[in-house]
């Protein structure tokens, strides 16, 4: 346990946060699973529903810091790729 008064307020500030990222990363989390099962069943309009809301949330998480930059691209390249083979059988 810290000792010093400013590294009490440190931990309960990194909980804080920690409790913040997690929300956001599990529903991303949700969003992909969902959007992957609908591959799975070839329900197209679903999972291009889907493709939209998690493309924003890859955005968005990118932008506010949960996700690097270059990692929330690659995972909406992955997705395009899956959503595209998709829609093409």
């Amino acid at each position: 346990m810290p000792i010093q008064k400013a590294a009490f307020k440190d931990l309960r500030q990194a909980k804080k946060r920690r409790a913040r990222n997690l929300t956001v990363i599990n529903a991303i989390k949700k969003m992909s699973v969902a959007f992957r099962q609908s591959c799975e069943k070839k329900d197209k309009a679903k999972a291009g529903e889907l493709a939209k809301k998690l493309i924003k949330a890859y955005d968005k998480a990118a932008s506010n810091g949960y996700l690097k930059k270059n990692t929330a691209g690659r995972k909406k390249s992955r997705l395009s790729k899956k959503l595209n083979a998709l829609l093409k059988s």
